[in-house]
């Protein structure tokens, strides 16, 4: 037994994984201020079958960094380069925006330190001296209030480390029970801001994690279940002590959960290309698989910090079913980006919140059934989520609860379509051309909207939609991303030097993951380019990733200048062991007729809604829009003018008519 649980804002949400491939969904509250708690509370609700392997998809760095609760570091770094933090690139937070800034570094101006000593790309230029490690260390301790944890990042040490290797060891030495987090074991590669500023993520994020993840696994420990593994943001998961040691590579962790359950499903129902929207309880994360792979981003921020570590792709914006409506100075509709959370909730949870959201506003148009149970016996109140709507005065010239709750959901979708344009149009790929696949608690019920918005045909509602990224995570593969610098153009490079700067990274993946596959990738760029794209190699030949580079330029910018000198710039190898396939298929499903039927608003529409049980739907059934799929974890909206043929596999297919 597998099983995975995702920590999300609102609901925590567990999925069980038997050795056959069968599937248990269960879904508790989220305890803020313990998550471990709600993550237990969804394990005591399972049945009592033994658990082998349990994956945790955690927000703790996601929400670390949000709420700036990590830990107080220090900075030691080359002389010279003390405000690089401060000074980013140089650009605009919002290029039209003055009043709007970037967020401060996550250490003190005060707490760099500055070491005299520099490297270059060829090697050393100002020696580091004994005095000036002693002189370094004697600094950092004088620091006030003492430092939490330690980040050194010094100029090259992508590829000259011998500084920062004394420099860690002697700050180990004096600072026994300080972590010290070097660059070249973060991020050995090129780019100071990029390196400097996952190093301080790295170090600010890991005494919070490597105590919840220490705590976590002692419990797991003690509840006789046989291994704890953590989702990283590139999809893959590790044990928790390495997890602990990268709690950077935690802060997209549950949201890649979903990607990996939306790529499984899209491989069962024949789909490689999809633009996925996970919509949970406070913000919506848009993501992309290609190719049936999902689309990785090195170069990513979190928080608006700069996190230059694999991770999948993942657009996040607030407009979760717990995002709060609000009507701003000059009289707009805004949705987000505070959220009503898992503590009170939204008005209609009953649980103390009295402000708008956007399940306030489903359930005023009638899209939830307030005699419909949601997780941990949670039923809706119709009447306190349009007393919270009406809150809002008129939205638009009117007061109806129906009317305000349309503009709440019609802002909300807005705000929904354009993260799945940057996605999507804004790398060059076109939406009309893939299937959008809606997922969380409130995604079905925005899918046909969304995909108009698009001009998306073809929607795909998942089995368990609700938890998806559980299900992501039991199916989960065990992952390591390995990174090195290698800068070099391709023109006379032979096989045997790719080979060798290949080796090492080849050796260490198949050490860390035995009986696993290791994939080769290459990081290329014109020469002179200030982007790179990476390649997978398949063979040795420089040629063929020459050629490679070139494709993959053309399909993401449009253009390919081949008379341009080509060069590598990182050499990057991941290892993984795939996880089991769910069975989405259910005997059990053989619901062939609607249940009953109700009138909801669609676009400032009144219809009269067939209304479905979505798990128990037998395959081969076609539901014409409207009608209203009503699940255990999750509620689908097919929209007028949309009809949906259920899939062997548990999905339904929406095409537009």
């Amino acid at each position: 037994m597998r099983v995975g649980v995702d920590v999300g804002g609102t609901f925590t949400d567990l999925v069980a994984l038997a050795e056959n491939g069968t599937i248990e969904v269960r879904k508790v509250v989220t305890t803020p201020d313990d998550p471990a708690v709600g993550l237990f509370r969804a394990l005591d609700a399972l049945s009592p079958v033994p658990v082998d392997v349990l994956i945790h998809g955690t927000t703790i760095a996601t929400n670390a960094l949000l709420e700036r609760r990590g830990a107080r570091i220090a900075l030691v770094t080359t002389k010279g380069f003390e405000d690089l933090l401060w000074l980013r690139r140089q650009d605009r937070a919002a290029l039209y925006d003055l009043t709007r800034d970037h967020p401060p570094p996550l250490v003190a101006r005060s707490d760099v330190v500055a070491v005299a000593e520099r490297t270059g790309p060829d090697g050393v230029l100002e020696p580091l001296g004994e005095d000036e490690v002693v002189r370094v260390v004697a600094a950092v301790r004088a620091l006030a209030p003492a430092p939490e944890a330690l980040a050194v990042a010094l100029l090259f040490a992508f590829r000259h480390a011998e500084h920062e290797r004394r420099l860690v060891a002697a700050l180990h030495e004096a600072l026994p029970d300080v972590p010290v987090v070097a660059s070249h074991q973060v991020l050995p590669v090129f780019r100071e801001l990029e390196r400097t500023s996952t190093t301080t993520v790295e170090a600010y994020l890991r005494p919070k994690v490597s105590a919840y993840l220490g705590r976590l696994e002692r419990e797991v420990r003690a509840r006789g279940i046989g291994l704890l593994r953590v989702m990283t943001s590139s999809g893959g998961t590790l044990p928790p002590g390495p997890a602990a040691t990268r709690a950077a590579s935690l802060a997209l962790s549950g949201p890649a959960g979903g990607v990996v359950g939306a790529r499984l499903v899209g491989t069962a129902v024949g789909l490689r290309e999809l633009l996925t929207l996970d919509m949970g309880g406070t913000s919506a994360d848009a993501s992309l698989v290609t190719g049936g792979t999902p689309l990785g981003d090195g170069g990513g921020s979190v928080a608006g910090l700069v996190v230059a570590l694999p991770a999948v792709l993942i657009e996040t914006v607030s407009a979760g079913g717990g995002s709060i409506a609000r009507v701003d100075d000059g009289g707009a509709l805004k949705v987000g980006p505070e959220s009503a959370g898992a503590v009170p909730g939204p008005a209609c949870y009953g649980r103390g919140g009295d402000r708008p959201t956007v399940t306030d506003a489903c359930l005023a148009l009638r899209w939830l059934d307030a005699q419909h149970r949601l997780a941990d016996a949670v039923r809706l109140d119709r009447d306190a989520g349009e007393v919270a709507l009406r809150s809002l005065g008129s939205v638009g010239g009117k007061t109806d609860p129906a009317a305000i709750a349309a503009g709440v959901v019609a802002v909300a979708a807005a705000v929904m379509a354009r993260a799945l344009k940057r996605v999507s149009v804004a790398r060059g790929l076109d939406p009309r051309q893939m299937a959008l696949l809606p997922f969380g608690g409130a995604g079905p019920l925005f899918g046909c909207q969304l995909a108009e918005a698009l001009g998306m045909r073809t929607i795909v509602i998942p089995p368990h939609p609700g938890a998806l990224s559980a299900l992501g995570l039991a199916s989960a593969a065990e992952r390591v991303d390995l990174l090195a610098s290698f800068h070099r153009s391709l023109d006379g490079l032979s096989s045997r030097d790719l080979g060798n700067a290949f080796a090492p990274l080849l050796a260490e993946g198949r050490s860390q993951v035995p009986d696993g596959t290791v994939w080769p990738y290459a990081d290329c760029r014109f020469a002179g380019q200030g982007y790179e794209v990476t390649v997978p190699i398949t063979g040795d030949d420089p040629q063929r990733i020459g050629d490679a580079f070139l494709v993959e330029h053309r399909a993401r910018f449009g253009h390919a200048g081949s008379d341009r000198s080509v060069e590598i710039v990182n050499l990057r190898v991941v290892a993984l062991r795939e996880g089991p396939l769910p069975r989405f298929a259910d005997p059990r499903r053989v619901v062939q007729r609607p249940g009953a039927s109700r009138p909801i608003t669609v676009r400032g529409v009144r219809v009269s809604a067939s209304v479905w049980a979505l798990d128990e739907l037998a395959a081969g059934v076609t539901i014409a829009g409207p009608a209203i799929l009503a699940g255990r974890n999750a509620t689908a909206l097919v929209e007028p003018g949309w009809r949906g043929t259920v899939h062997p596999c548990g999905a339904v297919l929406v095409e537009h008519t």
